[in-house]
């Protein structure tokens, strides 16, 4: 099932870059690293551009749809998995404008990027168990063999981490190359601390 390996990828690539701001956010609080705001940056535009902006239009087009059309055993989740995909941008406002606030205020700035980053984080180690827990069983349990074709297909033409789509366009993301970067740039023992973000 391409669908349910690209789908548990893109979580895990997204847990992988939420551990490491979290990591960051520990080491800079104990005085241990100096911040790399061009980083932190690159990070939150991350979780903007991949998760937010291709990933859940996936999940909604893909899964949810077809799903509510089989049963309304998962009605009461995917109310609420969609209404959190539609406050994305709201959400990802609040993460910008900290990391930017903390870059123009180191000493202040910092805690209310942790703050605002541990919002996020817990909201979505929520919204992924929320999706693995309650709604992917349901999806194994209802979909037909069509709707895993369809779902497959979707998944498979637009794999961020693969490539599929991100280089084919001129102009969009190569969201694996700028996972790779993330990870070189990100300090050790969650990054190979290749030195300051370059983009």
């Amino acid at each position: 099932m391409d669908a349910m390996r690209i789908l548990m990828d893109e979580h895990q690539s997204l847990a992988a870059i939420i551990h490491a701001i979290r990591h960051m956010i520990g080491e800079i609080e104990a005085g241990r690293l100096q911040p790399d705001h061009k980083l932190l940056e690159a990070m939150v535009h991350y979780l903007d551009a991949y998760p937010e902006k291709r990933h859940h239009p996936k999940e909604d087009a893909f899964l949810f749809g077809p799903l509510r059309a089989r049963t309304h055993d998962a009605d009461a989740a995917l109310d609420r998995l969609e209404a959190e995909h539609a406050q994305a941008d709201a959400r990802i406002a609040v993460l910008k404008a900290a990391v930017k606030g903390y870059a123009h205020d180191p000493v202040g700035g910092f805690e209310a990027f942790k703050a605002a980053f541990n919002d996020y984080a817990a909201f979505y180690r929520n919204h992924m168990m929320t999706e693995e827990r309650e709604v992917l069983p349901q999806i194994r349990k209802h979909f037909t063999a069509e709707d895993w074709a369809h779902a497959n297909a979707g998944f498979v033409a637009d794999d961020p981490l693969s490539g599929t789509r991100a280089t084919a366009r001129a102009g969009e993301e190569d969201f694996a190359q700028i996972f790779s970067r993330l990870v070189a740039a990100a300090p050790a023992p969650i990054g190979l601390g290749a030195g300051p973000y370059k983009g």
